[in-house]
């Protein structure tokens, strides 16, 4: 073979796997879009995670005050704990380390102060299971091993994400932004506001999802947080409200 050959040859099989990295990318990067979509059916919409007790209360009754309680819940709750979570168990299951994805379920399960938290992440732990067992994103071994540890919605996020091969950080982004877009839809029902200004309130969340992201990767396996008192002084209180639209 002539070296002009060999040249096109050589030239044409990086191209080759030029686009089969990019095809891999796009792929994981749909995944993960996915992941964060309203439409995923794993039941996010029916909770609001105490900001409805809070409207109650008159303390996030307003487009301004909805829009600082959920910032101050990003940054002083999810990024302390579920990003945090997922932060740790994606690469645990990559690794395929069930101890450590057994240890950070346990955590989750024992840190949700109220009946209604833990339903919660027990449902959509639970719905996101059974949405991968009719995928392909992941393992049968790896199903097992999560549906034997009483699932967790962080837990199972982490291994719907890990089986994208996306970069950490995009899983985390991602996990951010679905919780944001749920929560503005429950604002939206329970302040209630307009479409618009739930378009700012998220604007506002998105500004500040990487710098939410960024302190859950920094924190170390014995620094995750689980400490919202009025979280969960408002999530009892919303259990025996009087009328309610979420189920938290």
């Amino acid at each position: 073979m002539g070296q002009a050959a060999t040249t096109a040859t050589t030239t044409r099989m990086g191209h080759m796997a030029t686009e089969a990295n990019a095809n891999r990318h796009d792929l994981g990067l749909m995944q993960l879009m996915w992941l964060a979509s309203p439409a995923l059916p794993i039941g996010g919409f029916s909770y609001s995670e105490c900001l409805e007790s809070a409207v109650e209360r008159a303390w996030a009754a307003t487009e301004t005050e909805a829009s600082a309680w959920l910032l101050d819940q990003l940054h002083l709750s999810l990024a302390r704990s579920d990003l945090a979570v997922v932060a740790q168990a994606v690469p645990a299951w990559q690794a395929g380390d069930v101890a450590r994805i057994a240890s950070l379920n346990a955590w989750v399960l024992q840190t949700r102060e109220s009946s209604e938290l833990r339903a919660q992440t027990e449902q959509m732990g639970r719905s996101l299971l059974e949405w991968l067992r009719n995928h392909t994103t992941a393992l049968p071994a790896q199903i097992d091993t999560l549906a034997a540890l009483q699932p967790t919605y962080p837990l199972a996020f982490a291994l719907a994400a890990s089986a994208t091969q996306a970069p950490l950080r995009d899983c985390l982004l991602t996990y951010a932004f679905g919780w944001a877009e749920n929560m503005v839809q429950a604002a939206i029902k329970s302040v209630p506001l307009g479409q618009s200004a739930g378009q700012r309130i998220l604007s506002a969340l998105t500004a500040e999802i990487p710098a939410a992201v960024n302190h859950a990767l920094s924190l170390g396996r014995g620094d995750l947080q689980a400490f919202s008192p009025m979280l969960a002084i408002l999530s009892a209180q919303h259990e025996v409200q009087y009328s309610r639209l979420f189920r938290s």
